[in-house]
């Protein structure tokens, strides 16, 4: 960020500052250094996983790509893990262009990146319709593929820069689990509920619209909703079940649990069985 001298009055330097919530100083993260691909313990096979995988498989060689926060930070990762981060430029609207932007406490921050650009300067590049994919956040989806990524648990949160990434994108994955509150599964050659999660997320109305899917479908957007046992597209009558997860009973497990009932592909196919896999899913293998 430049700021003009004349808006400055005082300047404070902290000699300790940390780079990030968990790392003190990184070259890496600097930029001063490459960091080299080697082994390395992978991410733990969760729900979290397995829907950053499935959003991942929807990123073309080649694609410029937004991560939002949340599950698609998990993207960088496994494409890291997956040796094909270089055939993809991933980034983030804090400024990491290309290589791998790093998740949670660390998010914003990245490796192997191609440039570091002004936060504002970003923005500027995704309204301009620079991105290929976005992957994206959901707290709710309805039936006319509204989403609402603000506005739930009882408070109204900023939406950030969810709506300006949404709205120029030509392909978008929303993701998240189907259902929340207690949600849990065990992952072994597909997906077994547990306990089911208490709160819907998919409903019959959105409380409040981030992202409208009927402006969406004008604008000829490409949309998936991406969870841990089912993906949905966007279609002209709204949303249409595409893909099961292994496991998973369609009826009892999947569409019982949303708050409206969507069509059902009359191709409806099996989720890739090496989502649930516990070792690398051998994508560089793909292209």
């Amino acid at each position: 960020m430049k700021v003009p001298a004349a808006l400055i009055d005082h300047v404070y330097v902290d000699p300790d500052q940390w780079q990030t919530y968990m790392t003190q100083d990184s070259p890496y993260y600097a930029g001063a250094l490459r960091r080299p691909a080697g082994p390395e313990p992978p991410l733990p096979l969760d729900v979290r996983k397995v829907i950053a995988r499935r959003s991942l498989l929807e990123f073309p060689r080649g694609a410029i790509c937004n991560l939002g926060f949340g599950i698609s930070q998990l993207i960088g990762r496994v494409a890291w893990e997956e040796g094909i981060s270089d055939q993809l430029v991933l980034t983030v609207e804090q400024g990491i262009f290309g290589g791998v932007p790093v998740a949670g406490n660390e998010g914003g921050a990245g490796f192997n990146y191609q440039a570091m650009i002004d936060q504002p300067y970003m923005f500027d590049f995704y309204d301009g319709g620079g991105l290929d994919v976005a992957s994206l956040s959901f707290a709710e989806v309805d039936a006319d593929g509204n989403v609402n990524v603000h506005a739930f648990e009882g408070r109204v949160r900023g939406a950030g820069g969810f709506p300006n990434i949404s709205a120029r994108t030509r392909k978008i994955n929303f993701v998240g689990t189907l259902t929340a509150r207690g949600l849990q599964v065990e992952i072994r050659d597909g997906i077994h509920v547990t306990n089911e999660g208490s709160l819907a997320k998919f409903v019959p109305k959105v409380r409040e619209i981030s992202f409208n899917g009927r402006l969406a479908r004008e604008r000829g957007q490409q949309v998936r909703y991406i969870t841990e046992r089912a993906v949905f597209a966007l279609e002209d009558g709204g949303l249409v079940l595409t893909e099961v997860a292994p496991g998973i009973d369609v009826e009892g497990q999947v569409l019982s649990q949303m708050g409206f009932r969507p069509r059902v592909a009359d191709d409806l196919r099996t989720m890739d069985p090496r989502l649930y896999a516990t070792g690398p899913m051998g994508l560089a293998a793909d292209r």
